[in-house]
């Protein structure tokens, strides 16, 4: 009897040894409190915001705030199935760090598992930021506190802008124009021929990035496959024609490509204000600058006396 006993205490202890001191929550979630502040735990209906990365278990990120330059905001649904991520937000408070392992079999049951996903598990790593609770609040209440909140995070993305260009202009020790508008680029190789002007169509190549250096974006394949970006295989990886001054692409876009012709290679540091502005798009947070390099592959003049035709134009570039 004592055997078994002792048996039993040491399987306990591999198991704990083996989750690397992770707790045992519903239908095989995992978690482990790093900072714990003991507060108010989160309930479903409460607003957050929240810092996350996830990874699968090759150490993949396959997702950041961090690089999205902002928390994430999230008003706590119920859980949709015992186990997911809502629910392990109910274990913690404001403040709190954790890590969160989630079966993959359990958030993909419906559907496949993204190309390329190895592993048991998702892997979060959370960090609360801040919590509202709905508690006795009416909705309109709750929702103003929300509004000033979220304009309080604006504020201060909007005033730090203009220090996050100048201090990547200074790392990468580059020398920049600046535009009336505020597009800065540099010209890293001439082209040939007359500048491309309103109603032309400019074929290009171009690589966005955040200015953490992550690219976000792109036409060309190779630079797509290093940055591991999603759903490869539905993307074209082709130089795109964008037809100037139709409103059809981001300012920074339509002002900066007046500035090259056929052949020219360049470099925008695109302000938010000629980008994504208030709103962001996608992985581009609001009031974010943004890094493109282009390579103007061609340029089709209109006929004379028409107007060129407006073809499509890549995803992310375009105007929101």
């Amino acid at each position: 009897m004592k055997k078994n006993l002792m048996f039993l205490a040491l399987a306990a202890v591999g198991l704990a040894s083996c989750n690397g001191g992770y707790k045992k929550g519903d239908n095989g979630l995992l978690y482990n409190i790093y900072t714990d502040k003991s507060g108010p735990k989160i309930k479903v209906g409460d607003f957050l915001t929240a810092n996350l990365i996830i990874k699968n278990d090759a150490d993949s990120v396959l997702m950041s705030t961090y690089d999205q330059g902002r928390p994430s905001p999230l008003l706590l649904p119920k859980a949709s199935s015992p186990g997911d991520i809502f629910s392990a937000i109910t274990l913690f408070a404001e403040g709190d760090s954790a890590s969160v392992k989630i079966l993959a079999d359990s958030v993909f049951k419906r559907g496949a598992k993204p190309p390329g996903f190895k592993g048991k598990y998702l892997n979060y790593t959370i960090k609360i930021e801040k919590v509202i609770p709905k508690g006795k609040l009416t909705d309109q209440a709750f929702n103003e506190e929300i509004t000033k909140y979220m304009k309080g995070l604006a504020d201060v993305q909007k005033n730090a802008e203009p220090a996050k260009i100048q201090k990547y202009l200074d790392d990468n020790k580059l020398k920049v124009n600046k535009t009336d508008s505020g597009l800065y680029y540099v010209i890293t190789q001439p082209g040939q021929g007359p500048l491309i002007a309103a109603n032309d169509t400019a074929v290009i190549n171009y690589v966005g990035r955040q200015l953490n250096g992550k690219v976000f974006d792109t036409s060309i394949k190779a630079e797509g496959i290093k940055a591991k970006l999603s759903s490869l295989d539905q993307r074209p990886f082709k130089p795109i024609p964008v037809v100037i001054g139709q409103k059809k692409v981001i300012e920074g876009w339509d002002t900066g490509l007046r500035l090259l012709n056929k052949g020219a290679k360049a470099t925008f540091i695109i302000p938010s204000k000629l980008a994504y502005g208030a709103m962001g798009a996608g992985p581009i947070a609001p009031y974010t600058p943004i890094v493109f390099d282009l390579e103007v592959v061609d340029v089709i003049h209109p006929k004379p006396g028409s107007l060129a035709p407006a073809p499509p134009t890549a995803q992310l570039p375009a105007k929101k």
